[in-house]
């Protein structure tokens, strides 16, 4: 009797610790910055989708609140953000030089993120902001470019006119392959984008090899934080390689056409409706940190005589 005790107390000791320790691993928020610079390619460049600037929050609750056997995590996310739009220059004072048009677009975002234990992740969201003068992307560049010494921009009074910015969005991936040893994966990506800013949809495939994480913990889909989890990460730090390509569907784009509700623009083109996108990137990410450098090339998006663009974004995170 007194042994069997002994066991029973000893595996209820283990069973704690064994929790304990999974959920000192744990971070429940996040904070994250990205940065889209086309100047991030290093070779000059400054044209078309020249600058992006976003903060993020992300929060898991307590996983067991939510836990089903379907479902591993959920993560809300809050983000504000902010991307700029010029011709093949940001200086282009004559409006019939101008390849595309000068725009902005301010946002906030709000999103949920649902991961399933089989490794599928749907993600739903919602942006409130406002495209032209009121996004402030003038200024925001004018800014820049005095602060690092670049020339003097012109061509703004032919922007995007104002417009208020509401769209839905939503993601879908699902894992269709990973090796054995969590060396290397492969997944269906999908979106769908609906609303007065942006509206289309895409469908590619995602490469990643290296270190890789489960995508309820994985870094590219932001699901490092946690609390309460229920299964171990594969990997405590993450380093790896992926590359993504795309193929988008182009509804409308506010940022080349105009406003959806009144011809407040001077300078406005039609969208290409089906643009390829290339990215490929490397991540690495620790218990609370992770860093993210990747280029993205997209063919042309606009029928002018605008060519092809290429950017890269620069993007970090600490957990706490």
């Amino acid at each position: 009797m007194r042994e069997s005790l002994r066991k029973f107390l000893l595996f209820v000791l283990l069973h704690a610790c064994s929790i304990w320790v999974l959920q000192a691993q744990e971070y429940k928020n996040e904070f994250g910055i990205q940065s889209d610079n086309d100047a991030y390619l290093w070779y000059g460049q400054d044209r078309y989708y020249t600058n992006g600037f976003f903060i993020s929050y992300r929060h898991a609750p307590d996983q067991s609140k939510f836990r089903t056997r379907k479902l591993e995590k959920v993560v809300y996310s809050f983000s504000i953000g902010q991307q700029m739009y010029t011709p093949f220059s940001g200086f282009v004072p004559e409006r019939e030089l101008q390849d595309r048009p000068f725009a902005g677009y301010l946002f906030g975002r709000g999103q949920v993120n649902f991961l399933y234990k089989n490794e599928q992740v749907l993600k739903v969201g919602l942006s409130l902001g406002t495209v032209g003068p009121n996004s402030f992307a003038r200024e925001a560049q004018n800014l820049l470019h005095n602060t690092i010494g670049l020339y003097s921009t012109s061509g703004w009074d032919d922007q995007i006119g104002n417009s208020p910015a509401f769209n839905l969005h939503s993601a879908y991936a699902a894992l269709i392959y990973r090796r054995s040893n969590d060396s290397f994966d492969l997944s269906l990506e999908s979106h769908l984008d609906l609303g007065t800013t942006f509206t289309g949809m895409g469908a590619g495939l995602l490469f990643r090899i290296g270190d890789i994480n489960q995508f309820f913990h994985s870094a590219y889909h932001q699901a490092r934080v946690g609390h309460n989890g229920n299964i171990k990460a594969a990997t405590e730090r993450e380093f790896y390689f992926y590359a993504k390509p795309q193929l988008h569907y182009v509804a409308y784009d506010a940022t080349i056409q105009g406003s959806f509700f009144v011809d407040n623009s001077p300078v406005t083109f039609a969208v290409r409706p089906l643009v390829f996108e290339q990215k490929i990137g490397v991540n690495y990410s620790s218990r609370r940190f992770s860093l993210d450098y990747s280029l993205t090339f997209r063919s042309k998006e606009l029928q002018s005589p605008a060519r092809q663009h290429q950017f890269g974004t620069i993007s970090s995170s600490y957990r706490f």
